[in-house]
């Protein structure tokens, strides 16, 4: 299972020459060319660029889904509204929809504003609570806390806005840290989406970046891209790594909530 990404790091330190040649990932010398010609590429755009936009994504992708999912799922939780059973049924119905069936119309809706080649399409709708998963682990976060507080500081006079900003979020830390984690390593892998939206290079993240070493006439530089997809791992992995235990702590704590 590790080999292939063995074989991949190994093949970040060697010659184009010597990459399909050897089997052994472990390269004869750490040669830090591939590392150097792939981060400025041949284009006049680096990988400073590509990363910094992935991280405005990102960034835009997560204060969304905090503000928004936080926000429907509170309603979904507490609030009685007619046919609340309902739309958290249609909500739900929505995890089992292809992202491929909804493609065309939100492209057809994002062209005709003009915000085609710009950051816009992939991170307002994070605004309007389209993450199904977000709201219903929120939601079931959410039940489990104890509505006597709520209810001790509606006698002391808070509405439901001061409820949720002052009792349910703080309480609700593992399960906003779950989302932020999961918002940042699906948005920085995205590739389909920015493909569509994002057009010229000064507007390409991470993702998009490491296409263009392939070239369709055969000339594709092996070496760079391996090392730029070595370093395009990084941010991933120190995620993981960092917020591993709050992330298993926010799973499992959200799941014996119901």
């Amino acid at each position: 299972m590790l080999y292939p990404l063995l074989w991949m790091i190994g093949s970040s330190f060697k010659p184009d020459s010597e990459i399909f040649t050897e089997l052994n990932p472990i390269p004869r010398s750490l040669d830090l060319t591939n590392y150097i010609r792939g981060w400025v590429l041949g284009t006049g755009t680096s990988f400073t660029t590509f990363y910094f936009n992935s991280f405005v994504v990102c960034a835009g992708a997560i204060i969304g889904n905090l503000l928004s999912c936080s926000l429907a799922a509170y309603a979904f939780a507490r609030i009685r509204f007619r046919l609340r059973g309902m739309w958290f049924a249609i909500m739900l119905g929505t995890l089992m929809l292809p992202f491929h069936v909804t493609v065309v119309p939100q492209y057809i809706i994002f062209n005709s504003l003009g915000w085609t080649n710009t950051f816009l399409p992939l991170v307002v709708p994070k605004f309007f609570a389209v993450d199904a998963f977000f709201i219903f682990l929120m939601v079931q976060f959410i039940r489990g806390i104890p509505i006597e507080l709520e209810q001790a500081a509606m006698v002391d006079g808070c509405n439901r806005f001061q409820i949720f900003t002052k009792i349910i979020m703080p309480l609700l830390g593992p399960a906003l840290v779950t989302t932020t984690i999961f918002t940042f390593i699906w948005t920085y892998n995205d590739f389909f989406s920015q493909l569509l939206y994002l057009s010229t290079e000064n507007h390409y993240t991470v993702s998009l970046g490491l296409r263009l070493f392939l070239d369709a006439s055969g000339q594709s530089a092996w070496g760079p891209m391996f090392a730029m997809t070595t370093l395009s791992l990084v941010p991933v992995i120190l995620v993981f790594a960092f917020f591993q235990r709050r992330l298993v702590e926010g799973i499992a704590t959200t799941g014996l909530k119901g």
